[in-house]
């Protein structure tokens, strides 16, 4: 299964070339953003960890074991990927207790940047973006042809697919998905259930935005859409809109796809077919979701790309900076230009 089966077609053209992505994991960095400041007292102890060939979770048990608190007594805002160089927030509740010593977990892999005092846990998506910085190498494509779509895609985004990571290596979050399904059951495991649930929700909304970009119509608005804001969780009908509106020709307001689940869709008309109509071979997932439990939810389909520059330090490598809101893959972006080579370390993601 093939990264266009898992996402969808292109929106601005045919790959430019074909590049490897990170060949070493300082082919890859990403910066949490935050808006929250701690504010310097409480019991809970926020630490800035830069992390090289770990993931997320494995960091927190290792912060977890040393402190001596649970796994759960950890929090992060967003898991970031293992093969890559990111930094990112933790925060761990201690009260009443001093702030451990950390330092012998600190070596090549794992480093704490800053260490706060805050009143609250951090919670899940209390990170308002990511910043990446991401090499391409062995790159074979013209520049002109690259430089052309990479203005194409600063000017007006990328369908906000998720990345090939969320449906497992090869597709085996898929595979499991798909089995539970059958079985009309879910996994008793409650990481694994979320998992797998993720994973078909993704595959669906993929689907429908896989029609769209075939149609044309993934970043314009169709009668009966659902609108959203590229930050917000409020959304409202597209009868509410101007025709004129220029929040939508600024990549601020965007056509919304479903996060499948229970209730009536807030779309009607054309939108409201062309999405029964794209899910229509996933009957089985459609209704293993809504048998599971989850209530409908939107996401925005058109992703736009915020301070984009790229330069190339080499003949054969591109290096690109953007920044992405929570919950966006950088795959998206990568998918518009060159195709990738496999990889050891799976796809990018800003969020999973």
């Amino acid at each position: 299964m093939n990264h266009t089966d898992l996402l969808g077609p292109t929106a601005w053209g045919a790959p430019c070339g074909h590049a490897v992505l990170k060949a070493t994991p300082e082919d890859f960095r990403v910066t949490e953003i935050m808006d929250i400041e701690p504010d310097g007292a409480g019991e809970h102890l926020w630490l800035l960890i830069e992390k090289r060939n770990l993931n997320t979770e494995e960091v927190a048990r290792q912060l977890a074991r040393l402190a001596g608190v649970k796994l759960r007594d950890v929090s992060y805002a967003g898991l970031k990927d293992r093969l890559a160089v990111t930094s990112q927030w933790f925060s761990l509740q201690l009260p009443g207790r001093k702030d451990p010593d950390f330092s012998p977990l600190w070596g090549e892999n794992l480093n704490c940047l800053a260490v706060r005092r805050h009143s609250r846990k951090l919670q899940r998506g209390a990170h308002s973006a990511n910043r990446f910085v991401i090499r391409l190498s062995q790159l074979r494509a013209d520049r002109s042809d690259l430089d052309a779509r990479l203005q194409q895609i600063a000017e007006g985004g990328v369908p906000n697919y998720f990345g090939p990571q969320r449906f497992g290596r090869g597709g085996s979050n898929l595979h499991d998905a798909r089995s539970w399904a059958a079985r009309g059951a879910v996994p008793p495991a409650r990481g694994t259930r979320s998992r797998l649930l993720s994973t078909a929700r993704s595959l669906l909304f993929n689907r429908v935005l896989a029609r769209r970009v075939g149609e044309g119509s993934w970043n314009r608005v169709l009668p009966g859409d659902c609108l959203a804001f590229t930050q917000s969780r409020s959304q409202f009908a597209a009868e509410r809109l101007a025709a004129d509106d220029p929040r939508l020709a600024a990549l601020d307001l965007h056509p919304t796809g479903p996060m499948w689940g229970l209730g009536e869709p807030p779309v009607t008309d054309l939108t409201l077919a062309m999405e029964r109509a794209a899910v229509e071979a996933e009957q089985e997932l459609a209704l293993w979701l809504e048998n599971a439990g989850l209530e409908q939810a939107r996401r925005i389909l058109r992703l736009p790309i915020q301070a984009l520059a790229w330069h190339y330090p080499s003949p054969d490598s591109l290096e690109l900076e953007f920044t992405l809101p929570t919950g966006c893959f950088a795959t998206a972006v990568l998918h518009e230009l060159v195709t990738l080579s496999d990889e050891p370390g799976g796809g990018l993601e800003s969020e999973l």
